[in-house]
């Protein structure tokens, strides 16, 4: 128990951030407090600046401080190439480990109705509109190998097929470098079912 009230909130609203319990938030809220008031002031600034100001690309809904992002205005990127990933986190993600210059489409999650996540708050009739102006032939359906990411990718899949766009689907299965006794049995018998000819 604090003898600040402000203390106390500080602490807590420290605890929305993800992996960070009580004595974290504690922890964060006593050193900017101690030892850097100034970068205290800044990140606050910072932090009303972006919840203001940052919102959704109206084309890819990646998050965006204009209404179009960069990727999107982008005229060097392939437009025929259209990457459906689940969050702007997984976008980041492929530009810095492919070379990949196609578009993206950013579905802020998957489809779960147990959390009431649908095709309508996964902006799918906007995904339905890009697919039909004819421009894409070939959706890149990124989402995770779970349970709900795996229906996503299905619903995806036969939406291009009705638009006449070719799925695909990134590959899962051993890791390189991985040793076959190390991995999980579910991604291994991902990758034996998935197994492709020898080159």
């Amino acid at each position: 128990m604090s003898s600040s009230r402000r203390l106390e909130e500080l602490i807590e609203a420290l605890r929305c951030l993800p992996g960070v319990g009580a004595r974290t938030a504690q922890r964060m809220a006593h050193h900017l407090l101690e030892r850097n008031r100034d970068g205290g002031r800044r990140l606050a600034q910072r932090l009303a600046e972006a919840m203001d100001g940052i919102g959704n690309c109206a084309r890819c809904r990646n998050f965006s401080d204009t209404e179009l992002c960069s990727v999107c205005t982008n005229a060097s990127r392939d437009a025929s190439l259209l990457c459906v990933v689940e969050m702007p986190a997984d976008q980041v993600a492929i530009e810095q480990a492919t070379g990949y210059r196609g578009r993206y489409f950013v579905l802020q999650g998957r489809l779960s109705p147990l959390d009431g996540l649908g095709p309508r708050e996964l902006g799918l009739d906007l995904l339905t509109e890009r697919l039909a102006e004819g421009e894409v032939r070939e959706l890149i359906i990124a989402t995770n190998p779970t349970v709900e990411g795996e229906a996503t990718a299905h619903y995806l899949a036969q939406l291009a097929r009705q638009h006449g766009v070719r799925p695909s689907r990134l590959a899962h299965g051993v890791p390189l470098g991985g040793e076959l006794e190390y991995i999980d049995r579910g991604t291994l018998a991902h990758a034996f079912g998935a197994r492709q000819d020898a080159g």
